[in-house]
């Protein structure tokens, strides 16, 4: 295990650091420079720009002269001290740092872990974490209208595909008279992320990373070519009104270096998060920009903050930016963060937490910032780390003034081979506010990987998987001295667990099968699981539901967005891909070993949960060309299951009586009370 998690290491690494090169190298090769750049010998300023072109036009962010306060942090007095600074890290035979991402949010409607059970207005809303804190989807609907990103693509060969053309769909969801009345079409340079609806519905925003490509750089004299690589990436957050359904205009277009990594939205007020590579070559900076009139502005060394006592040999620029969506006229504001990485984001309605991976001494941790937020204020408070790595946001929760986080710890000791040794736990930390931690839990699941966390008020609950699934229930009334109250074990294991209500939970994740020999399952089909935690030191599985045979998936396992649930209607509803084992083949597998199936249908799976955990199949609803389909109403080619992506249906929600499921080709209402169709709405 040793040597696996050393190879590991050095291969992710290794990976980044060849991919850095190969980009620079093409850079050089291409441009002559690096774009977003400047000289060490000039200092930038808010109010100097950049001469960079532009990504596109329109109006953008104007530059903040104003920098938030950053309470014990510093900020680089000049350009020469930044580079000074990257340059040192880079010498560092630190073997840290962090690997850059985007959350597969870390999760379309549920209720809340900290807020009421049950939605009981009269249509749905996005599945978010936090009560009152919005999160970014590709479906958005007030009840009235449905706001939907449609990404066509061109073809698929063995999972890939080429994307073809982005759109937004603003759609009437009259079930008496469901018709589109318009479409915005998205420039093909960009990737949208998600969207935004504001609270009287007259604003949409637009989230996108936006790409620029050279597909080949000749280099001499050999005449090898590189390609292709990404020349150019930044953030594009378009604000429209869409007062008028029917004719959506743009009002404010903002557009910022680096990817775009996260975003939330609190009452009218939009915090989005990006990052870029902090990076020295020729002498020349790497900064954050803002795009105005085909010019950057670059970010001031003096209003990029850091905290000197990192040990990184990798940084990145990580930037915050808030935008009121409603006041055309208020002023974003933003700031940046000296970080070694992004990779998981918890938001309160009161902080912005960013947490990324980091290893020192032999250890894994996780670094956590925690930056301010009140309107457009925002202010850097604290910076802590803890012991292992978070898995998604789910795994961080502010409550009663402090942050609970979940981690998996997977620590080894180097040597030689004979006296190479590993371990596996996985822990919960208690930290204020400064992120010093104050309370601790420890050597939870022993040996076995973290698979889901959930928490709510003054509980915590915990899965963890190697062979059989132990639920765990955790007492956090006492945030210095929190403890196991108790745990169940069951076969398979849950991804993501939903609160029924405050004594019962809703697991969905993989049934499985313990190996007859090492010490593993093999993964089968589906696994919905209804948890009784009333009493905590006896949590007991009143019911479960398995769908399909080994490779059955569901999206919601890595997007709890595409979850649907309310408790007032018993309504439970979940995009499944369905596999089924052909027995012919089934035979060719030893007696061992369960057999994979063929995935031979996508669609969504209708519920109905009652309170005593029972799943009662109410329907099942696809967008699959019924002209592919045979008798039994699944693919009659099952190489036709990737060439129909464009169909399968990733959201659903419901507005009064009727369920409305999404793809990229459609959405189709259904009825609630019977299941049967009322229309369908063609997105291509």
């Amino acid at each position: 295990m040793v040597q696996k998690e050393v190879k590991k290491k050095t291969t992710i690494y290794g990976t980044a650091a060849i991919l850095m090169a190969i980009i620079l190298i093409s850079m050089v090769y291409a441009f002559g420079s690096i774009p977003q750049n400047l000289p060490s010998s000039q200092t930038p300023s808010d109010q100097n720009p950049v001469s960079n072109p532009s990504p596109g036009p329109g109006p953008t962010i104007t530059p903040i002269s104003n920098s938030p306060s950053a309470l014990g942090m510093k900020t680089f007095t000049s350009l020469e001290e930044l580079k000074s600074y990257l340059a040192n890290a880079s010498k560092s035979d630190y073997f840290g740092g962090a690997t850059l991402g985007i959350q597969n949010s870390a999760p379309i409607p549920a209720p809340q872990a900290t807020g009421s059970y049950g939605v009981t207005s009269d249509y749905s809303t996005t599945n978010i974490q936090v009560a009152g804190v919005d999160e970014a989807d590709t479906v958005k609907t007030d009840g009235q209208y449905i706001y939907t990103l449609s990404n066509s693509q061109a073809s698929y060969y063995y999972g890939f595909s080429s994307q073809t053309s982005s759109n937004v769909y603003i759609l009437s969801a009259d079930p008496q008279n469901a018709k589109v009345l318009s479409k915005i079409s998205l420039d093909s340079s960009l990737m949208p992320i998600g969207l935004f609806i504001s609270q009287d519905s007259t604003k949409l925003v637009v989230l996108a990373d936006k790409y620029t490509y050279n597909y080949g750089v000749t280099l001499s004299p050999s005449n090898s070519m590189i390609m292709p690589f990404y020349s150019y990436q930044a953030t594009t957050i378009n604000i429209y009104d869409v007062s008028n359904k029917a004719n959506p205009v743009l009002a404010r277009n903002f557009t910022v270096s680096g990817s775009y990594f996260n975003s939330r939205m609190i009452g009218n007020y939009l915090y989005a998060v990006t990052s870029q590579s902090a990076t020295i070559y020729n002498d020349l900076v790497t900064v954050p920009a803002v795009y105005s009139g085909g010019v950057a502005y670059g970010a001031s060394p003096t209003s990029i903050y850091y905290a000197d006592m990192n040990q990184s040999n990798y940084y990145s620029f990580t930037s915050f930016y808030g935008i009121n969506i409603e006041d055309n006229q208020q002023q974003p504001t933003n700031m940046t963060l000296l970080m070694s990485g992004a990779s998981t984001m918890y938001v309160s309605p009161d902080n912005i937490y960013v947490a990324y991976p980091n290893w020192a001494n032999g250890t894994d941790l996780t670094s956590i910032y925690r930056v301010k937020i009140n309107g457009l204020q925002l202010s850097f408070e604290a910076q802590g780390n803890v012991p292992g790595y978070v898995m998604d946001q789910y795994s961080m929760d502010e409550y009663g003034g402090n942050l609970r986080v979940a981690t998996n710890l997977y620590q080894y000791t180097m040597g030689g081979i004979a006296q190479q040794q590993s371990s596996q736990t996985n822990n919960v930390y208690v930290l204020n506010q400064n992120l010093t931690v104050i309370g601790k839990l420890e050597g939870i699941g022993q040996g076995e990987n973290l698979h889901a966390v959930r928490f709510m008020g003054d509980r915590g609950y915990m899965v963890t998987f190697i062979k059989t699934d132990p639920l765990f229930v955790i007492d956090l009334s006492q945030p210095q001295n929190p403890k196991v109250l108790g745990q169940l074990q069951i076969p398979g294991y849950s991804d993501y667990l939903h609160p029924y209500d405050a004594t019962h939970l809703i697991g969905i994740g993989k049934d499985a099968v313990a190996a007859t020999q090492g010490n593993f399952a093999w993964y089968q089909g589906l696994k919905l699981a209804f948890f009784d935690v009333s009493d905590v030191n006896n949590p007991v599985q009143v019911a479960n539901y398995v769908i399909g045979d080994r490779g059955t998936t569901s999206a919601v396992l890595n997007d709890p967005k595409a979850f649907l649930f309310d408790k007032s209607k018993d309504l439970l509803v979940i995009p499944v891909n369905l596999a089924l084992v052909n027995q012919t083949l089934a035979q060719q597998y030893p007696s061992s070993v369960p057999a994979y199936g063929d995935l031979v249908w996508q669609g969504a799976y209708v519920f109905s949960i009652s309170a005593n955990g029972n799943f009662t199949l109410r329907g099942t609803v696809t967008h699959l060309n019924a002209t592919s389909l045979n008798s039994q109403g699944q693919l009659a080619n099952s190489n036709d299951y990737y060439n129909s992506q464009d169909q399968w249906i990733t959201r659903s929600l419901y507005i009064g009586n009727t369920l409305y499921t999404i793809s990229n080709a459609e959405v189709k209402l259904t009825s609630l009370t019977d299941m049967s169709q009322i229309t369908q709405l063609n997105l291509q």
